[in-house]
């Protein structure tokens, strides 16, 4: 099992945005759509969050909530809330985007000075939980 990681959120709140709680909410969704929160990462205690965002605690515990209910967070008591292990169901691009990644993935190994056989090998360890 992978160490489990807190995130720092980087949400920018505005006022002519709409609602704070819709903000962070959306905010949070794309960042989990996109990668950038993996399933596990431990999200900020809300009160933390709420200092960092400026925002009353309770507009966080709302948003969270917010995630909770779609399946996207899931709140562990005093552990924190996370990130769900279950899989977000592609959305539409999610092949290209995949592809993208890939290849960057592919053109960093080359210049680190691996080929895409040493690249798939370090894939298939870390996927698997190996490290060298």
């Amino acid at each position: 099992m992978a160490a489990t990681r807190t995130v720092r959120l980087r949400v920018q709140i505005r006022q002519e945005h709409g609602p704070a709680y819709e903000q962070l909410r959306d905010a949070i969704q794309r960042q989990i759509e996109r990668g950038t929160l993996l399933p596990g990462d431990r999200l900020p205690p809300v009160r933390l969050c709420a200092e960092a965002l400026d925002l009353a605690p309770n507009t966080v515990a709302r948003s969270y909530r917010a995630l909770e209910e779609e399946g996207l967070l899931i709140g562990r008591g005093r552990a924190g809330t996370f990130v769900t292990e279950r899989p977000l169901q592609p959305t539409a691009g999610a092949d290209d985007a995949l592809a993208k990644a890939a290849d960057g993935y592919l053109r960093r190994a080359a210049q680190l000075g691996f080929d895409a056989a040493d690249a798939r090998k370090a894939l298939r360890d870390r996927a698997a939980g190996r490290t060298s």
